[in-house]
């Protein structure tokens, strides 16, 4: 046998092997993403729209709870602003961010 002839079908041999390697690395890096999509994306998604929504229907007199863990209620809402009355005193109403809301209580009627 002729040593350029081992050569050959050493190196013949070892590409078929390589092409699936690849592809399955391939497959499993697909996977690994699409799993990474429907556990942290996804959901995360859900809650921004939800909170998106509850914000969009907040109405002057709702109650509401911030961020911080504070009751209040709504007495004016702007664009972007919200104005809350906490206490019974009528005289502390602090302007916030209506993204420091965690959650609203509709005012019954």
């Amino acid at each position: 046998m002729d040593i350029n002839m081992l050569l050959t079908e050493t190196a013949g041999g070892t590409d078929g092997g390589m092409g699936s390697v690849g592809l399955t690395y391939g497959i499993s890096i697909v996977a690994m993403l699409v799993i990474f999509y429907f556990l942290m994306i996804r959901p995360q998604r859900k809650e921004q729209k939800k909170m998106q929504e509850m914000l969009q229907e907040m109405e002057v007199g709702d109650v509401v709870v911030t961020t911080s863990g504070f009751y209040g209620v709504l007495i004016d809402i702007t664009e972007e602003d919200v104005i809350v009355e906490f206490g019974s005193n009528k005289n502390c109403r602090i302007p916030m961010r209506k993204s420091a809301i965690a959650q609203v209580e509709k005012a019954e009627k």
